[in-house]
């Protein structure tokens, strides 16, 4: 299943400009911008946005019966994998939403649901480091380029990512 991208030059928020999608009539899609204003992390945390590291958002229908948290496991293993691509070093996962290098994060995402229509959606927010991280005093951040000797294309990231989850997006309805 082909899920369309929508390209945004500047917006407040990934996840936000997928429940306005949603709500007009949209089912499915992938948001990305080069700039986000206003992002948001978990607990109302805001996201450092860093101008060349990855901003998106997955979102799609998924099985009504099932809670959010049985999809947290399939959402960071995806895209563990499609980081993975990228480095030789070991990522680990923090739950509940953070991917790591070296115990620095260089990936965060921010899950939600929405129901409209009778239907259940997911809201898969994804930031990537990945040519500059935010100075954070709470823990360490890092960003790919740094572990890696080619640079890494954000574009190339945004495929990888994309077609993993559309290779993957049937479990979600049956899950």
């Amino acid at each position: 299943m082909v899920i369309k991208k929508y390209y945004f030059k500047k917006i407040k928020s990934t996840n936000d400009q997928a429940i306005k999608m949603i709500k007009r009539g949209y089912n499915k899609g992938i948001i990305i911008t080069e700039e986000q204003t206003d992002g948001r992390g978990q607990h109302g945390n805001k996201w450092i946005s860093l101008k060349g590291n990855l901003f998106m958002t997955i979102f799609f229908e998924i099985n009504k019966k099932r809670k959010i948290s049985e999809f947290t496991k399939l959402n960071l293993k995806i895209i563990k994998r499609v980081i993975q691509k990228y480095i030789k070093k070991k990522l680990t996962i923090k739950y509940p939403n953070d991917i790591l290098v070296n115990e620095k994060k260089i990936c965060g995402i921010l899950q939600e649901v929405i129901f409209f229509k009778l239907k259940k959606l997911m809201i898969v927010g994804i930031g990537i480091n990945i040519k500059k991280s935010p100075k954070i005093n709470k823990y360490k951040t890092t960003f790919l380029n740094q572990h890696t000797i080619k640079k890494i294309d954000k574009m190339s990231v945004i495929k990888n990512l994309q077609k993993i989850f559309e290779k993957n997006i049937r479990f979600y309805k049956c899950i």
